[in-house]
């Protein structure tokens, strides 16, 4: 079989060729239809670990092609997402002891295509985030970055019907699709001082919480910037990851605001990858808006690359392992 692999001393993906694995007792085995390469969480990786050998992806949709023994719940020819790698075929752990668990294979309704299934993982994630602010209706909510993430995030809050949505980026594309996906207000970091319009959007206050979604080599001024928007007693979540350099923290600027990393006292169990599903099957996720590209498996360095130096121009990528 073909897999996505970044070799040692590299930035770069290949194809390599690999024996196709066999699942272990409470695994399946899952030939790929589409798989969605992760900007941030991928490239990111990459860039700063160039000596390690890596087979990046995590959000791959299929179908089962091999049980292990002790799943019952599946069978053969099930349409499936997973946390799995860019490949053929991929094994993952199909078994959930506890409902608090990682859900690391889900089955996929009948009416979710292939195209939309790897949205889930991050989606998932998104619920989780969103969960965690314990956003009230009266809340201005700032979103710095609106790659992935940022995306779903928006559209995970707007779902939930609560909170006054602030997107910002410094793309256009982004901008626009932003406005779009239904946020309440986008700011254009290129054209604007964010923090200025964040402040005179809120009377001077500032906003309740700040989502820092940006990571990369931009991510400590957005941090900073989000840090000078953030009301007294707000909250500034940080998801976005990989800098290039360590986030500045001001005791003075801190002060009176708390600070929530990640997944802070939650997991993405049973209870956020339902919920998750259901924004995907109603459409409330729209994630053909999202994709800008699909290219065949073969193309991979191509979608990569694509990426890496022209993110202005993609935002979700898609690898079909069908063709």
């Amino acid at each position: 079989m073909k897999r996505i692999i970044k070799p040692e001393d590299s930035y770069e993906v290949k194809l390599e060729e690999t024996n196709i694995p066999d699942p272990q007792p409470g695994e399946i085995r899952i030939k790929a239809a589409c798989s969605l390469i992760s900007r941030g969480s991928e490239l990111g990786f990459n860039a700063q670990n160039p000596t390690e050998q890596v087979t990046p992806g995590y959000s791959m949709a299929g179908t089962v092609d091999a049980l292990g023994t002790g799943v019952n719940h599946l069978e053969i020819g099930d349409p499936v997402v997973a946390l799995a790698p860019h490949a053929q075929y991929g094994v993952q752990s199909a078994l959930v002891s506890d409902p608090r668990e990682q859900t690391w294979v889900m089955p996929m309704p009948p009416n979710l295509s292939f195209d939309s299934a790897p949205y889930y993982p991050l989606t998932a994630g998104a619920v989780s985030w969103v969960e965690i602010e314990n956003i009230a209706p009266q809340n201005t909510v700032v979103i710095l970055g609106q790659g992935l993430v940022g995306s779903l995030i928006l559209q995970v809050i707007k779902a939930n019907g609560a909170g006054n949505v602030i997107a910002i980026d410094v793309l256009e594309n982004r901008c626009t699709l932003a406005g779009e996906l239904g946020a309440d207000t986008v700011i254009n970091g290129l054209l604007q001082d964010p923090v200025k319009v964040v402040k005179h959007l809120t009377n001077g206050i500032g906003a309740d919480i700040v989502v820092y979604a940006v990571g990369g080599a931009a991510g400590p001024v957005a941090f900073e910037q989000g840090l000078d928007m953030l009301a007294v007693d707000g909250l500034i979540h940080l998801i976005g990851l990989n800098e290039d350099q360590p986030l500045s923290l001001s005791s003075r600027k801190i002060q009176r605001r708390k600070l929530l990393g990640g997944y802070y006292q939650t997991n993405v169990g049973a209870t956020q990858s339902r919920r998750a599903m259901e924004l995907l099957v109603s459409g409330k996720i729209q994630t053909a808006r999202m994709t800008s590209h699909c290219f065949p498996w073969y193309q991979a360095a191509d979608a990569f690359s694509l990426l890496d130096q022209k993110p202005g121009e993609a935002l979700g990528v898609l690898l079909d392992w069908q063709k």
